[in-house]
């Protein structure tokens, strides 16, 4: 495999460091790390963005995660491995991502359900981390970024 390019934002410095900040923006509200990294996880692995299924991965291991609850994030509606706090934030950040899929993108299901785990400054967060996600997906995936190469 080899990538078309660099990562935009690599190749237009001042680009990456206004992401940074709203990724470190995105992290400022007390959620926990490994919250913020399953959303990240999540949205990637709905993206098909390599790179960042990777890098998320491996950031979940290094925040002592176990085995089932990195691999089964993709299935987390139908294992035991996480907290109604964590499903709701995972389904708000899933809805987040497809936009597209549906009239009512983010049904008042779910964000009801998110709303009564976290409050506005949470929930901000996990929109800004969906979003972050959302555009490092979208800058990776194009230029088919190679998994493993950061």
């Amino acid at each position: 495999m080899e990538a078309r390019m660099q990562n935009p934002a690599t190749i237009i410095p001042a680009a990456m460091k206004p992401i940074m900040e709203l990724m470190k923006a995105a992290q400022s509200q007390g959620l926990p790390q490994e919250l913020m990294e399953m959303i990240h996880l999540r949205v990637s692995q709905i993206n098909g963005c390599g790179y960042c299924v990777d890098a998320g991965l491996k950031s979940l291991r290094k925040l002592g995660e176990s085995d089932e609850r990195i691999g089964l994030v993709s299935a987390w509606r139908e294992t035991p491995y996480y907290t109604d706090a964590e499903r709701a934030a995972l389904a708000l950040a899933e809805a987040s991502t497809r936009l597209a899929d549906r009239a009512d993108a983010v049904s008042d299901e779910v964000w009801d359900n998110a709303a009564d785990h976290f409050d506005e400054k949470q929930l901000a967060s996990i929109l800004l981390m969906t979003a972050v996600s959302n555009l490092f997906n979208r800058l990776n995936a194009p230029v088919r970024q190679i998994a493993g190469s950061w």
